[in-house]
């Protein structure tokens, strides 16, 4: 009876590990972001770069650079500390910033190396910020129903089947269809929290 409820995680947990990893191929790669929920985020250096960046505009705590980065991906992402901090201590170790005990917490600020190094990382520092951009806006896809999901890109495509057969009265047909949806659409809900008050 031991054995056997001993042997039972162990069954599981692989099998489970697989599950996750084929799924949807989110899994698999947040094994890199210690206690990271959904998509990997960061790509390998850019998180780096980014707190670097954040630390060069005002010297700040661990904490600050969380609840920024969040702000940057308008609330979709928040990065867990075991994201952070290890690459802070990476950072701090390479001499690009120093850290300040200051209250038992550390604040960090950039050293005159990191500014060089920031300079230097110009053109990757804007590849940062654009995939920060992208993701942002796949991780608020994520919130959609599917339904909703399928219907956009149904629309993506009616659009690009279109393409080259643009005349002023079309432009205007799809124009107005658009917009007509897209008010239904905002006064739909309107009415539906109107008639819950």
């Amino acid at each position: 009876m031991k054995d056997h409820s001993h042997d039972h995680p162990h069954h599981h947990r692989p099998h489970f590990g697989e599950h996750g990893d084929g799924r949807d191929g989110f899994e698999k790669r947040t094994g890199r972001e210690r206690g990271g929920r959904g998509p990997r985020v960061f790509a390998p250096g850019d998180l780096k770069l980014l707190l670097l960046a954040l630390i060069a505009d005002q010297p700040c705590h661990g904490y600050d650079l969380i609840r920024q980065i969040e702000a940057l991906f308008d609330g979709a992402y928040s990065p867990s500390p075991g994201v952070i901090y290890p690459t802070l201590t990476f950072l701090e170790e390479s001499e690009l910033i120093e850290g300040d005990a200051d209250g038992g917490k550390k604040r960090y600020r950039i050293t005159d190396a990191g500014q060089q190094f920031l300079t230097e990382q110009a053109v990757a520092l804007d590849g940062v910020k654009m995939r920060i951009d992208v993701s942002k806006r796949s991780l608020r896809g994520h919130d959609r129903p599917p339904e909703i999901h399928e219907a956009v890109h149904n629309l993506r495509h009616a659009l690009q089947m279109h393409h080259g057969r643009w005349n002023p009265e079309e432009i205007l047909r799809v124009r107005d269809l658009l917009n007509d949806t897209a008010k239904a659409i905002v006064d739909g809900q309107q009415t539906a929290s109107e008639k819950s008050e």
